[in-house]
C-alpha cells in the first residue's frame, strides 16, 4: 500500500517538528521579546515608543554614540524565586537592549525622553544624511 505524500520533500516525521509543542523554544524568544518598537517620522523629527512591561525607569539606560542609540534594560530576579519551582513562565528576566542608527550629528541633548505605564517614549530630531553621489565609473588607463 502506498500513502501519498502531503508535501513534496516533507515527511510525516518532518510535519511533527512543525508542531508548536516542538518550536517553543525557537519562536518563543522571538514573540516574547521585551522590546517592541515603533518609530514614526512626524514634523522633522523622529517619535520612537518602546514597550518595556513590567520595567520601571531606574531599570532603563539610554545612551548615544558613534550615532547609535542604544536602549538597554535589566530586568533581576527576585531573590525568594531561588526556592520556587515554576510550572510555566513566559515573563523575561535579564538584561536586553537594541540599537538604532540615528546619525553622527545628533546628541544627548536633542533627546526627550519619558515613562509612562510600561511605555518609553523617545523624540529626537531628523537628521539630514549626506546625500551619496551616484554610481560612477572610473576609467582604467
Amino acid at each position: 500500500m502506498m500513502i501519498p505524500r502531503r508535501d513534496f520533500g516533507m515527511s510525516l516525521f518532518d510535519d511533527m517538528f512543525k508542531d508548536p509543542f516542538f518550536e517553543e523554544g525557537r519562536t518563543q524568544k522571538k514573540e516574547n521579546f521585551p522590546m517592541k518598537t515603533d518609530i514614526i517620522e512626524k514634523d522633522g523629527k523622529y517619535e520612537l515608543a518602546m514597550d518595556l512591561p513590567g520595567y520601571e525607569k531606574k531599570d532603563i539606560n539610554i545612551e548615544v554614540e558613534d550615532g547609535y542609540l542604544t536602549i538597554s534594560a535589566t530586568k533581576v530576579e527576585n531573590n525568594d524565586e531561588e526556592n520556587k519551582k515554576y510550572v510555566h513562565k513566559e515573563r523575561y528576566v535579564g538584561k536586553c537592549s537594541r540599537s538604532f542608527f540615528v546619525g553622527e550629528d545628533i546628541n544627548e541633548e536633542e533627546i526627550k525622553a519619558s515613562f509612562n505605564n510600561g511605555t518609553l517614549c523617545l523624540e529626537f530630531p531628523k537628521v539630514e544624511t549626506k546625500q551619496i553621489e551616484k554610481k560612477k565609473t572610473i576609467e582604467i588607463q
